[in-house]
């Protein structure tokens, strides 16, 4: 939303007051994330201490994140709502289905390399994309 769209209403300030708390508190999970992951073996030299703290604080601040993910659907009007959660429900059966299927591939030496969360991470991100802009069309 531009800033004079937040400037107009009750509900769309409110809906810009949830979209910026949700960035910041995303942000806020990606960077402890990457300090969790790379901190150990470039900044303290994998200390068993250091790293416990960048994991709990990671996890912390991921369920921040995750409450302000809530506060942001229920600020939602009804079919913003359905488009999220639709979308939400779909990008989890994918990264379900295909998650363990991909595993599986390894399992019975059809690939040879070690599967990625990652890479369930990114179907998962790009079904939920395709499912909201998908949504979004239906209900225009």
């Amino acid at each position: 939303m531009t800033k004079q769209e937040c400037e107009q209403s009750t509900y769309q300030r409110k809906n810009c007051e949830n979209n910026a708390n949700l960035r910041n508190w995303t942000i806020a999970w990606v960077i402890t994330m990457a300090i969790a992951a790379f901190a150990p073996r470039f900044v303290w030299d994998y200390n068993t201490a250091f790293s416990v703290i960048a994991i709990l604080v990671n996890l912390v601040i991921g369920f921040r994140m995750l409450v302000a993910n809530r506060v942001h659907l229920k600020g939602l009007d009804e079919m913003q709502q359905k488009i999220l959660l639709d979308a939400m429900a779909l990008s989890l059966g994918v990264g379900l289905v295909v998650g363990l299927s991909y595993e599986l591939l390894e399992d019975i030496k059809l690939i040879t390399f070690q599967p990625e969360i990652a890479h369930v991470v990114i179907v998962m991100g790009l079904t939920y994309l395709v499912a909201v802009l998908l949504g979004h069309r239906k209900y225009q």
